[in-house]
């Protein structure tokens, strides 16, 4: 239910402060009108991705562990942007808790300029360096040839990326969660027949086989982008497009001190998957290695409630924040929490009642890769109410502008705990099983320190309304 916006600061209330956004500034929503929309968009993302691992099933595993490669390393280079769209979120939502919606266009120009010209650098690191990089997980000379090829082909798109990231993160700070489902929604429809054509080379388009996965993204995503900017352009958003002023250097800088934190954890992240990943493929092999990637997707659709609940705890707490309201800001971070856990916790049981019949559709005819992934789908499926509070408490403090401290707890639990245990089970030789089991420390670390950290409440202060780029220029 939405609820009238408790207080707005008399920084909104100057002959500078122009309300763009309308009516609809006064207004704050609830967790689930934030949740729901995100997590329709982000489902329609998982079923994507089923339909791209269905499809490169249909090569074998080899496929399999090369798209799981691509992935990964694509992942690591797109810490970048969701860096900027870390610091995008918290700026954007503390200035429209606090009333000031010129600025939350100026951050979202600025952030979007920031973004394209990153992402630039990263296409062309990318793109010479992929054999090298995806070289580390020991994967045999045919598998390794594929995730090069797909992660050149992904690195091609990578402006599309930033502009759905940075918009779509701008539009749901700013408490609009349903126009960037609706894109997304674009984006997924028009992926899978892509999929279809460029993955097999139906209705004579190329045979392009895992390579084809990634022309399929970056196509949906070059229309999903285009569709945005367009309609941003046209004024069709509550964040209006706004073409002057933005180019400042406070407001840059406090983008870049939000988000640099932000940067580094999914750099550390990214970081410790690679050592994680790269004990399972050179010392358990390819099978064992697709195992992990096809449990991931097939517990993503738990993931995508959980990006749910962390979408709407940023946004929520730094509207309240931005409102000057810390206890209900505190309290939408917990009532998410509390929410995710149930959401995600019952969706892994689900999952894991039925882990072998979706590993036999998704995997067919491979009695060690079934067998691997089964193992993999109970460990996660039980760590799902853990994962939760990662999700919508990690979010939480992002949207107050916390970033370090989520840094922190990912340098000790997954390079600390989980590398660490996967390190010792695989130098003792044990079972892959006992290295998939690492990341259960991991969660439970990371879960105990994000909670801490919310409880003690430093978070209320780590961003001042009244500090420089939050003001109107």
């Amino acid at each position: 239910m939405l609820r009238e916006q408790k207080s707005v600061s008399k920084r909104g209330e100057g002959a500078g402060s122009e309300q763009i956004a309308g009516s609809e500034g006064n207004l704050r929503p609830g967790i689930w009108q934030l949740a729901f929309p995100s997590i329709l968009g982000n489902l329609s993302f998982t079923v994507v991705g089923m339909v791209q691992t269905k499809f490169i099933g249909e090569l074998g595993p080899q496929a399999l562990a090369a798209v799981g490669a691509g992935q990964r390393v694509f992942f690591a280079m797109q810490a970048i942007l969701m860096a900027v769209s870390a610091g995008t979120t918290a700026l954007v939502a503390r200035a429209w808790g606090a009333g000031d919606y010129r600025e939350a266009s100026r951050v979202t120009m600025a952030s979007l300029v920031l973004a394209g010209a990153l992402s630039l650098a990263v296409t062309v690191l990318g793109y010479f360096f992929a054999p090298a990089v995806a070289g580390v997980f020991g994967l045999d000379p045919a598998t390794l040839a594929m995730a090069a090829e797909n992660i050149r082909w992904l690195c091609l798109f990578n402006v599309a990326f930033a502009v759905n990231f940075i918009l779509s993160a701008a539009l749901r700070a700013s408490g609009d969660a349903w126009s960037p489902l609706w894109i997304s929604g674009g984006v997924n429809v028009l992926n899978i027949p892509l999929l279809y054509l460029f993955v097999f080379g139906s209705y004579g388009f190329p045979e392009m086989g895992v390579a084809g996965a990634a022309v399929a993204a970056g196509l949906a995503f070059t229309f999903g982008g285009l569709m945005l900017v367009v309609l941003w352009v046209k004024q069709k958003f509550r964040v209006k497009h706004i073409g002057g002023g933005w180019w400042r250097r406070d407001r840059l800088k406090r983008l870049l001190d939000i988000g640099y934190p932000a940067a580094l954890e999914q750099f550390v992240f990214q970081f410790g998957f690679f050592i994680f990943l790269m004990l399972i493929g050179n010392f358990y092999g390819t099978e064992a290695f697709a195992a992990y990637n096809i449990g991931i997707n097939v517990l993503q659709v738990c993931m995508t409630v959980g990006f749910g609940f962390s979408i709407a705890g940023s946004t929520l707490v730094g509207q309240h924040l931005g409102a000057g309201d810390p206890e209900r800001a505190a309290k939408s971070g917990w009532r998410s929490m509390g929410l995710a856990m149930v959401a995600m916790g019952s969706l892994g049981g689900v999952i894991m009642l039925y882990a072998r019949e979706l590993t036999l559709f998704f995997v067919g005819d491979a009695p060690v890769t079934v067998a691997r992934t089964v193992e993999f789908i109970y460990l996660l499926g039980a760590m799902m109410p853990l994962l939760a509070v990662d999700f919508s408490i990690g979010g939480s403090l992002r949207g107050a502008g916390d970033t370090r401290f989520p840094l922190m707890a990912t340098m000790f639990s997954l390079i600390g705990m989980r590398c660490g245990l996967a390190a010792i089970a695989t130098y003792m030789g044990l079972p892959v099983v006992w290295v998939y089991a690492a990341l259960i420390g991991d969660y439970l670390l990371k879960a105990s320190m994000l909670i801490w950290r919310f409880k003690r409440g430093r978070w209320k202060t780590i961003v001042r309304t009244g500090e420089p780029g939050l003001q109107n220029a």
